[in-house]
């Protein structure tokens, strides 16, 4: 039941799988919260890019590596995620739980 909805559903990783794309160095992480969301605690390397900036700031985006894509809690990232795939980024991926799981996890946030 609904199986046709899978073919339009956003790719996802959790946080471990993000973790190892991280140490592997296969992805490129982008933090799409507003800057004082970013600035209050942001997985370390993420890039930051609000989601109602992706559109101007496009351009400047890095097509060598595929994005994974991060926010508070996984909503927006799915949005961003989706528009960057229709972008034409390959391999994007959203980050299910976002910051707050890679939080409770225990792994470090930069300050």
């Amino acid at each position: 039941m609904f199986s046709f909805l899978r073919r339009f559903s956003t790719p996802e990783v959790d946080i471990d799988q993000l973790d190892a794309l991280l140490h592997e160095g296969s992805v490129r992480l982008l933090d799409v919260r507003e800057a004082g969301e970013f600035k209050s605690g942001h997985v370390p390397g993420a890039t930051n890019v609000s989601v109602k900036r992706l559109p101007e700031r496009l351009a400047a985006l890095k097509r060598d590596k595929p994005y994974a894509v991060i926010c508070g809690s996984g909503r927006a990232s799915k949005v961003a995620t989706s528009y960057l795939a229709e972008q034409g980024f390959k391999g994007t991926v959203s980050v299910r739980g976002g910051t707050t799981a890679w939080s409770r996890s225990g792994r470090p946030l930069v300050r």
